[in-house]
C-alpha cells in the first residue's frame, strides 16, 4: 500500500553516500552544544533570520506542547478543522481550548475570528497557513488583522506555517506577540528525524528558551539538518522538486475530476477533495493501492486528502483517476 494520507514527503533529500559520509563524521558520543548553535545559524541565514530569533524542537508537536505551557493563562483558540495536535495538547495540559468554527466548504470569515478573538480573549490564537486541511493560504491582510487584535488584548498569535514552503512566501512583521512555526517534515523531506522551529523576537524567545530541555535535539538529526542548510543549492533543488510534485498532483485532479466534486485549491503538498463522487473515488483508490485519508470525525466525512507522491506512482494514480473516470461516466449513461 502507497501511503498518501500524512502529508510526507516521497522522497529522500539525502542520497546513501551523503547519509553514510554525515554520520561517520558525527560525533555522537557527545553531546550536541555546538551542533544545536550551527544548525540554528544555518536556518537563520536560510530565512535571512539571525540565531537568537530562532528555537528548535522535536518536531513542531513538541513546540505546540510548550506553547500550550508557556503562554499566560488563559484559552486557546483555535479553527475548526485545523491541525488536531493543537486540541490534543490543550487538552493535556488542561488548557481550555475554544474554537472558531468554519463556514460550509472550510473556509473562515475574518470578522468571525476577530469576534470571536473579542468573545473569548484568548492567551493566544493558533491556525495554520497555508490551513490545513483545506490547502488555502490566508493573505498578509488577513493575518495582520489578527495580529493587530490579537495584540489589543494582550495576547500571542501563533502561525503554524508547516506547509509554507508549497506555498507563496511572505515576510511577517516580527513582533513581540507573533510565533511562527515552521517544520522540517514537509517540504525538506525529514519528518522522521523530527525538527521543528519558531521564530520571534529574541525576548519571546528567550521565554520559550526558559522551558528547553538542556539538549533538544540528537546529533545525527542535526548533523542532517546543518548538511542540508550548509549545501543550499542542493536544499533548493529538492524542494523545487517537492513543489513539482504537488502542483502535478493538484492539476489531475482539476483535469480528470474537477467537474464531479469539489477540488479545494492548495498551496500545500496535498490536496482535498468533497462529495459523494470523492467518496467513491476515494475508495477506488484505496482497493488499487494507494491510501488517501479519509475522515471519520462527522463534519469531515465528505471528505478525502491526498499527498504527494512521487513521479512514478503519481504516474499510477493519474490512471487510476481516469480509470475512475471511465466507470463512473459509463455507470451515469446506463
Amino acid at each position: 500500500m502507497i501511503r498518501i494520507n500524512k502529508n510526507e514527503s516521497p522522497l529522500r533529500p539525502l542520497t546513501a553516500d551523503q547519509l553514510t559520509s554525515i554520520i561517520q563524521n558525527a560525533s555522537f558520543n557527545f553531546y550536541p552544544d555546538e551542533e544545536y548553535e550551527r544548525f540554528k545559524q544555518g536556518y537563520a541565514h536560510y530565512y535571512n533570520l539571525s540565531a537568537d530569533q530562532i528555537i528548535a524542537g522535536n518536531g513542531s508537536d513538541e513546540l505546540i506542547q510548550k506553547l500550550m505551557l508557556i503562554m499566560p493563562e488563559g484559552p486557546a483558540l483555535t479553527l475548526n478543522p485545523d491541525f488536531f495536535m493543537y486540541q490534543a495538547y490543550a487538552n493535556q495540559v488542561n488548557r481550555p481550548i475554544a474554537f472558531v468554527d468554519a463556514d460550509i466548504n472550510l473556509s473562515f470569515n475574518l470578522e468571525s475570528i476577530l469576534s470571536r478573538i473579542e468573545e473569548v480573549q484568548p492567551a493566544f490564537f493558533i491556525m495554520s497557513n497555508p490551513h490545513n486541511p483545506s490547502g488555502k493560504q490566508y493573505s498578509m491582510t488577513f493575518l495582520t488583522a489578527i495580529a493587530d487584535k490579537m495584540k489589543s488584548i494582550g495576547g500571542y498569535f501563533v502561525i503554524d506555517e508547516a506547509y509554507l514552503d508549497f506555498g507563496d512566501a511572505y515576510t511577517f512583521e516580527l513582533q513581540p506577540h507573533v510565533i511562527q512555526m515552521r517544520t522540517l517534515s514537509k517540504a525538506f523531506g525529514i519528518a522522521g528525524l523530527r525538527l521543528g522551529v519558531l521564530i520571534s523576537t529574541p525576548d519571546t524567545i528567550q521565554l520559550i528558551q526558559s522551558i528547553e530541555h538542556p539538549y533538544p535535539l540528537n546529533t545525527l538529526t542535526l548533523h542532517i539538518a546543518i548538511f542540508m542548510f550548509e549545501h543550499i543549492d542542493m536544499t533548493h533543488q529538492f524542494i523545487d522538486h517537492q513543489r513539482v510534485l504537488a502542483i502535478r498532483l493538484r492539476q489531475m485532479f482539476l483535469d480528470n475530476v474537477n467537474d464531479l466534486m469539489m477540488v479545494f485549491p492548495s498551496s500545500t503538498n496535498f490536496v482535498l477533495t468533497k462529495g459523494p463522487a470523492a467518496q467513491s473515488l476515494g475508495r477506488f483508490i484505496e482497493d488499487n493501492g494507494f491510501l488517501p485519508r479519509r475522515y471519520e470525525e462527522p463534519n469531515m466525512n465528505e471528505y478525502v486528502r491526498y499527498s504527494i507522491a512521487t513521479d512514478e506512482q503519481l504516474d499510477q494514480l493519474e490512471q487510476l483517476i481516469k480509470s475512475w473516470r471511465s466507470q463512473y461516466d459509463i455507470s451515469k449513461e446506463a
